[in-house]
């Protein structure tokens, strides 16, 4: 199957003008998208051990939990973030308003994923168009918040 997501040159051009209409806005804009809220995801690079952030939506939250899915466009390979965070979870994550907090990612596994995948591509269709784009099962990652 032949890679149809979108081009890394897209994702990282989507990325910088998400992040330059937060600077732009002193921060008052950007942080929530399709109904959904927006947060700036830090992992270490698994390559370069080097901070690496990306600007994701959340579809769905459990308190102070925040599920992020791995879809990257329906392409069929994973995205780098949860390519990086397989290696280490321990990740930084950005809300409007608030400090960078440090929080676990936890990849869901097959059955938690199944359960919660219906729900999110009812709320939010375009993840299930993803998902016909590509054979490979676009994961879920609830990023949750040290105790």
């Amino acid at each position: 199957m032949s890679d149809k997501g979108p081009s890394l040159l897209t994702l990282k051009a989507m990325n910088f003008v998400h992040r330059s209409v937060i600077r732009l806005s002193l921060g008052r804009l950007g942080w929530q998208a399709a109904k959904m809220p927006v947060l700036e995801l830090t992992t270490v690079g698994r390559k370069s051990g080097r901070p690496r952030s990306v600007m994701l939506t959340s579809p769905h939250q459990e308190g102070d939990s925040f599920l992020i899915v791995a879809s990257k466009g329906g392409s069929d390979s994973a995205p780098d973030w949860f390519l990086n965070l397989e290696k280490d979870p321990n990740v930084e994550v950005k809300f409007q308003g608030a400090p960078r907090a440090t929080m676990f990612a936890e990849i869901l596994g097959e059955h938690e994923r199944n359960q919660l995948w219906p729900m999110i591509v009812e709320g939010f269709s375009n993840y299930g168009d993803y998902q016909t784009k590509t054979s490979r099962v676009i994961q879920l990652v609830f990023l949750r918040p040290f105790t």
